[in-house]
């Protein structure tokens, strides 16, 4: 123990290191205020003048604008909005909401846009997946809406999965326990969850350089030498090093995590972390999740993917002796799972990406975007829904490179 905390004292003594972690504060708490600023909303008041909000003010306007819709996302409900909108259109003899008069859509269809949010995908053509029109949209057929989003998935997962029979009876195993009706609270915005995900990417980052010169720097020293002469200077040594970048990178990754939920829900509201993830996103998502289950959800996919991350650096360092190969192979390793995605077809680069230590905490590669997905691994008559294989992947990859990196240390000679 003694040992363990002189490692993270020496460690934490690095100017570098205390720049970074600074930083990742620093960050946690911007990335949580920088969403707010995008929100936007323009109306003309009882006068006829021109208002525009803009950040906490356009948050606080929308939720009190859709304060009557916010609660169970009924189909009776629905329908109303369905109902309303078309009368809308038909008011102004348009087919769809850009072509209305200057105005008309932020004050009469506004208030209820958010329960038509997915309509158009559930209602789509179960053939050609092509989404329907809401004006053309038979309001009647809307009593059903919920039994109509679970046959979009069956034939959304016939087109997606269709020689992967196991995968589409998972899907579906997996949306029939969505709770329904969906709830909904206004004021949130995809973007926040982005930013989630982008905090945790510059966490990676920045935890990868400090433990980078975990093995690497005592090589490139020499300090290395006189540690293997000492009584534990190998594999205790080794496994020492190797929880002190776990400790440090964790911490760090927890503590930033927390303030931005903590802080980003606060200015969103609290409520918000209710409404079900399907009313921000597809209107058939899989996961049984509200906002803030997902919150969590990416929060424990991100630090298993840490961990994953440093595992594997840590590795490297007991292999590399040079500082900046070591330091560059790592980062590179951070960005391969985005270069994969974007280079590779999809039906390979799923395979590779995903089980990379850096794919949940990557940007287009992320946990959230394989949340709101429909990919699956498909071995055999097995289908393992992309989330789950991602986590499992870290949770083997943690280990497996700390083994390695203990052994490589011990096994370690020096020219």
């Amino acid at each position: 123990m003694r040992l363990l905390k002189l490692e993270i004292k020496r460690i934490l003594k690095t100017r570098l290191t205390l720049i970074l972690l600074g930083l990742s504060l620093l960050f946690a708490f911007l990335m949580a205020w920088l969403p707010i600023t995008f929100s936007y909303n323009i109306y003309q008041d009882a006068d006829g003048k021109e208002v525009i909000l803009k950040g906490l003010e356009s948050i606080a306007y929308e939720k009190e604008l859709q304060a009557d819709i916010a609660g169970a996302v009924t189909p009776e409900k629905v329908r109303q909005a369905l109902e309303d909108y078309q009368a809308c259109l038909n008011k102004y003899g348009v087919e769809f909401s850009y072509d209305l008069p200057e105005g008309v859509y932020e004050q009469e269809i506004l208030p209820y846009a958010p329960l038509l949010h997915g309509i158009r995908e559930a209602y789509a053509n179960p053939e050609t997946g092509i989404a329907a029109a809401i004006i053309d949209i038979d309001p009647e057929a809307v009593d059903d809406y919920y039994r109509v989003c679970e046959g979009r998935v069956v034939s959304l997962m016939g087109q997606e999965q269709k020689n992967h029979p196991a995968a589409q009876q998972r899907a579906i195993d997996l949306y029939s326990k969505v709770e329904k009706p969906y709830l909904f609270f206004p004021g949130y915005s995809t973007n926040a969850m982005d930013y989630q995900i982008l905090l945790t990417f510059l966490v990676v980052l920045f935890c990868t350089v400090i433990a980078a010169p975990v093995f690497t720097s005592d090589y490139q020293t020499g300090a290395d030498d006189i540690f293997r002469c000492t009584k534990y200077g190998k594999g205790k040594f080794a496994v020492i090093k190797i929880l002190s970048a776990f400790l440090i990178s964790g911490t760090a990754y927890c503590l930033c995590i927390g303030i931005y939920i903590l802080v980003s829900n606060s200015l969103w509201g609290w409520e918000c972390t209710r409404t079900s993830m399907q009313m921000l996103y597809s209107i058939i998502n899989l996961p049984h999740m509200n906002i803030g289950q997902l919150q969590c959800f990416i929060a424990i996919a991100g630090l298993l993917g840490i961990l994953a991350v440093i595992s594997f650096t840590v590795f490297l360092s007991s292999k590399i002796t040079n500082m900046v190969v070591c330091l560059s192979t790592a980062l590179l390793f951070c960005l391969l799972p985005a270069i994969l995605y974007a280079v590779l077809p999809e039906h390979i680069g799923i395979w590779i990406y995903s089980i990379l230590p850096a794919s949940t905490a990557g940007l287009q590669t992320s946990i959230l975007y394989a949340a709101a997905d429909f990919a699956f691994w498909n071995i055999g008559n097995i289908a393992i829904w992309l989330p789950h294989g991602m986590i499992g992947a870290c949770v083997v990859e943690i280990p497996l490179f700390a083994g390695l990196a203990v052994y490589s240390y011990s096994t370690h000679r020096i020219k």
